[in-house]
């Protein structure tokens, strides 16, 4: 039998009590779907496909990450999830088996289905309106795998995060993933081109060119993007839609939780880096997300970069003051042909206007940090902006004691500082640390930069910075270097 002409005009390959519907991108075990990720899929479709033949560590890699610099790890990552997906080992089944120093072969018996051509030819491409994807997505595999197997049951997903972490990055990456899912389609509405005038549901409408009763029988899945820039508008909508159209899925993006019913939130993090003493080694140091981004993105300006031992101390420095935010690092590592490694890490220290050179087909807030900022800071109330601005005073973690001791003044009582403080978190400018007792609040390096020079403007950077001093010295001299830790880290 000849495997690939096989698989070619086959919709559905079977092996042991599995069926893996090609098309569909699923697997089924009976009637029990597995639920495995994008990557672990696209690893045994290819191994599957070439059942009976070693495929090498080198093709695998080269096939499922062709733009990206992915150590073996990786693959033994996702090949030990395969396995215990497949119970591989189990009642004495094997399905994939290591080849010392040549890489993986599958060895179970597969059967092909195949599905006359004509079929396929009435077959309508996946109707969607996503935009191509320019770049892999990197260090989100395990994130991205758990939302596939949980928005097609929860029908309303907000991915949540500060600005620059890759909110519309990983919505999409999810979207392309289930676009086999839907038989109507996946759409995208970007909130943030939509003018104010108009009713957002009209503009829904006519992206999906279709009538309210229309959409509301219809099995698709919408993305809603930067849903902050209209939140209780889009609250409203999303609640009519998810009651009228029970068939409808919606997966949204916002700075800050819509609050809305059935809603389920999905907080993003930035990418991991490793701390001081983590890693002593290349290998290690690619193990970490925001390394990896940051390798992939200075090779694709800077060809024959390489990452050596004596620049791990520079890049993990580099990736800690832009805080593992994808965008952050993406827009320094476009500046390495012009300013090499150390050159780069020395203007770090400018503030934020290294990371305004951004892609200039990205939409405008995706250009610069300071852009994607402003979007945030602009839609704050003065009050709110006033207190961002002064907490930049703050390098590290603080209380909201230590707060109240450094920026109350007499137009902001401690509770309205509380209030703000709460909101600035909702809208993730703020990160919180709830522990015992009471909790800290942190503000990412790149918006303390950015609140920084803004109050810088203001003209009060100096008073503030004198009672940041004081309220130091108060503590240090009441409790000493203990009680310090107890107000700010």
């Amino acid at each position: 039998m000849d495997n690939f002409n096989d698989v070619n005009t086959a919709a559905v390959l079977r092996f042991g009590p599995y069926a893996f519907h090609l098309r569909q991108r699923l697997i089924l075990d009976g009637d029990r779907q597995l639920r495995m990720g994008g990557r672990a899929l696209d690893i045994l479709q290819l191994l599957v496909e070439r059942a009976g033949q070693v495929v090498s560590k080198e093709q695998l890699i080269a096939r499922i990450w062709p733009t990206s610099v992915v150590e073996e790890i990786n693959l033994r990552v996702h090949i030990a999830a395969l396995r215990r997906a497949l119970g591989d080992g189990q009642d004495g089944q094997r399905y994939i088996v290591t080849v010392p120093q040549r890489g993986y072969s599958f060895i179970a018996p597969v059967h092909y289905d195949s599905v006359p051509q004509a079929v396929f030819e009435g077959l309508q491409s996946p109707q969607h309106n996503l935009p191509a994807r320019l770049t892999p997505v990197t260090g989100r595999d395990a994130l991205v795998g758990g939302m596939l197997r949980r928005l097609p049951l929860c029908r309303l997903m907000t991915v949540t995060g500060p600005a620059g972490v890759g909110k519309t990055t990983v919505a999409l990456r999810v979207a392309e993933l289930l676009l086999q899912h839907f038989r109507d389609g996946v759409w995208l509405v970007d909130l943030a081109q939509i003018d104010v005038e108009i009713p957002l549901l009209q503009h829904l409408l006519r992206t999906l060119d279709c009538d309210f009763a229309t959409l509301c029988v219809r099995h698709a899945l919408l993305v809603l993007d930067n849903c902050e820039h209209r939140r209780e508008v889009c609250k409203a909508m999303v609640e009519t839609l998810l009651d009228a159209a029970p068939q409808l899925t919606i997966l949204a993006t916002s700075r800050e939780v819509l609050q809305a019913s059935l809603e389920t939130v999905q907080p993003l993090l930035p990418l991991t880096f490793p701390n001081s003493s983590a890693v002593d080694c290349v290998a290690q140091a690619m193990g970490y997300p925001a390394v990896q981004l940051f390798v992939s993105r200075a090779r694709a300006r800077q060809h024959d970069f390489s990452l050596r031992e004596q620049d791990l101390p520079t890049v993990r420095e580099i990736c800690r003051q832009l805080d593992g935010l994808p965008l952050a690092i993406e827009l320094a590592a476009a500046q390495i042909g012009a300013l090499a490694l150390v050159g780069l890490h020395a203007q770090l220290a400018n503030g934020l206007q290294l990371l305004n050179h951004g892609r200039r087909t990205a939409v405008p807030r995706h250009q610069s940090m300071q852009a994607a900022l402003d979007w945030s800071y602009q839609r704050l109330g003065e009050q709110e902006q006033r207190v961002l601005q002064r907490l930049s005073v703050f390098k590290l973690a603080f209380t909201l004691e230590a707060a109240q001791g450094v920026i109350i003044c007499p137009m902001l009582s401690a509770s309205q500082l509380a209030a703000i403080i709460e909101r600035l978190v909702h809208t993730s400018l703020l990160a919180v640390e709830r522990g015992a007792g009471t909790g800290r609040y942190r503000m990412l390096n790149t918006t303390r930069r950015y609140a920084r020079e803004q109050l810088e403007r203001s003209g009060e950077g100096i008073e503030l910075e004198r009672r940041h001093a004081r309220f130091i010295s108060r503590v240090r001299h009441a409790s000493g270097e203990h009680g310090i830790a107890q107000f700010v880290e």
